[in-house]
């Protein structure tokens, strides 16, 4: 795989090494994967809920006090933080500049996906490649709004303000259009997850050949898989009555 970007035109010029597009797509692999984990642990904290308030209020006020004494309060959680904005922000710049490069060279009629026959058009991509612009966009609107409901104290309260994260959860998942939502959002998320995770370890060099790609893919579907359920099991249980207020 070349490590730089191909040369224009009548310009002899070769972009540095960190513009490539190679570097571009390992950019966006490391930080998808990257906020691939931090999804896995916020899955598995939002079943705290099914412990009840006390303990789910706990763990989010456990969250701030990470690090202490060593670091001072919520700094170890900021740096969370801040990882996870460099991660969106490089994944999101990556992918609009390679979208760019991809549409200036081939006209603007864009890449011509995977040749095969299986298709009557000759090209083949998979639903999850299809929709993984706007998946992005649909993810990236939700998350503004995710962040405003459960992590910002009360700027979006469906269901009622609380100053308990417990309350505000178990109240806005308890409406019927928060629940339809966030199944929306999640949704696009697994597809998103689906061909991402997929991408990325061939961005990275892993897919090596036809037997590593199918494992991969398998690989792929099974982390969407469970990231999407992961994260809509305690909202659904919220809904119809299995976590109580």
């Amino acid at each position: 795989m070349a490590l730089s970007a191909p040369r224009r035109a009548g310009n002899t010029r070769r972009l540095p090494l960190w513009r490539s597009s190679a570097a571009l797509h390992a950019a966006m692999a490391v930080s998808g994967l990257v906020m691939i984990l931090f999804l896995l642990a916020h899955a598995y904290g939002n079943y705290k809920v099914f412990a009840g308030r006390e303990t789910f209020d706990g763990y989010s006020h456990f969250l701030l006090e990470m690090g202490e004494p060593i670091v001072q309060y919520s700094v170890v959680l900021w740096v969370i933080r801040i990882v996870l904005i460099v991660s969106v922000i490089v994944h999101i710049a990556s992918a609009t500049v390679l979208w760019k490069r991809m549409r200036r060279a081939t006209g603007g009629r864009g890449s011509t996906r995977y040749r095969t026959t299986k298709n009557r058009r000759g090209v083949q991509r998979t639903y999850s490649s299809f929709t993984m612009r706007w998946g992005g966009v649909v993810i990236g609107l939700f998350v503004v709004y995710h962040l405003l409901h459960l992590s910002a104290d009360n700027v979006i309260h469906p269901g009622g303000a609380s100053t308990s994260p417990y309350e505000r959860m178990t109240a806005g998942f308890s409406i019927w259009w928060v629940l339809a939502s966030y199944t929306v959002a999640l949704i696009a998320l697994g597809l998103h997850l689906r061909h991402g995770f997929w991408s990325a370890l061939a961005s990275l060099g892993a897919n090596t050949s036809p037997t590593r790609r199918r494992q991969f893919n398998v690989v792929a579907s099974v982390l969407a898989g469970v990231i999407t359920v992961g994260f809509l099991v305690p909202p659904f249980s919220i809904y119809f009555g299995g976590v109580g207020q």
